[in-house]
């Protein structure tokens, strides 16, 4: 249930009337008396200081530690000054840039350090530029060391390899791909190339198809027929090893007989001037081993 909204009469109108212009009337007593200013020909007056605290919604951040250079600049009294972007040039009596576009001119000769051990031959923009090299690489520690020393982390700075422009394309596509669209849903940047060979996505045959239900009925077919489907390069593949194990079981027999005889040989003749136990005996032994190759023979 809605509450009714209540009515207002004719003499509550004019109340409210009287109450805002008496409220109105006390706003500007106490705006004059504040003190008066002009902003663009408009009087205006200076609001006090707010007295009441409001909460902040995070904390007041905590300001940052100031580098090694700063420090050191701030005891030595040395202020950062910023150079100005044109510079005098002498030769052409001209303002250009200290850098970039039409800017003043490098150096096109360099003069060999007259020192005792110094190469004659050695290339000065070689040795310049590494130089530069080696300045820009001690300026990027220096600045990994600020930021260590700043957040309080332990353990020694390992360098890393600058990323090139391959190798980010690669990355990029990389990551471009490893979503479930292979990146066909995602925003490309202006001057992005595609690059090729990073795989193809899978493709899956649906739950029912007309595909599936031709697969299903030739399945079915292929059992209910009676006779079996034959494999012809599988039979002639089980035919050939069938026969060259028939003829290696038939060598094998021929050895034992050829090994039997030359045994029954030996036995026979008794060794000669022996008694004939020991005739017996070896006529005996050669008999079992005769017993046994034909076993053997059997078995293989």
């Amino acid at each position: 249930m809605y509450a009714s909204r209540p009515v207002i009469t004719k003499h509550q109108e004019e109340y409210l009337e009287e109450l805002a212009k008496k409220e109105m009337q006390i706003l500007i007593n106490a705006l004059n008396q504040l003190p008066k200013g002009n902003s663009d020909r408009v009087p205006v007056v200076k609001l006090p200081e707010p007295t009441t605290r409001l909460p902040r919604e995070k904390r007041i951040p905590k300001p940052k530690e100031p580098t090694k250079w700063e420090k050191f600049a701030a005891v030595k009294g040395i202020q950062k000054t910023k150079k100005s972007r044109m510079v005098w040039d002498e030769e052409t009596q001209k303002y250009r840039p200290r850098f970039g576009y039409k800017s003043k001119e490098k150096d096109w000769v360099l003069e060999v350090p007259d020192k005792p051990n110094q190469d004659p031959f050695e290339d000065q923009f070689a040795k310049k530029k590494n130089m530069k090299d080696e300045r820009i690489a001690k300026n990027e520690y220096q600045r990994l060391k600020n930021i260590k020393r700043a957040k309080g982390l332990k353990g020694e700075l390992e360098p890393t390899a600058a990323p090139t422009k391959d190798r980010l394309a690669t990355e990029l596509a990389v990551t471009h791909k490893s979503t479930a669209s292979l990146g066909k849903f995602m925003d490309t940047l202006p001057k992005e190339k595609k690059i090729k060979g990073l795989g193809k996505k899978r493709k899956f045959d649906g739950n029912y198809d007309e595909s599936e239900k031709e697969r299903q009925k030739k399945m079915l077919k292929r059992m209910n027929e009676e006779t079996p489907v034959l494999d012809k390069v599988r039979a002639a593949n089980i035919a050939q090893h069938a026969e060259e194990m028939e003829r290696s079981r038939s060598k094998q027999k021929g050895e034992v007989r050829i090994r039997n005889k030359h045994l029954n040989k030996k036995g026979k003749g008794g060794g000669g001037k022996q008694s004939g136990k020991g005739g017996k005996a070896q006529a005996k032994v050669s008999k079992m081993m005769a017993s046994k190759g034909k076993t053997l023979g059997k078995r293989r």
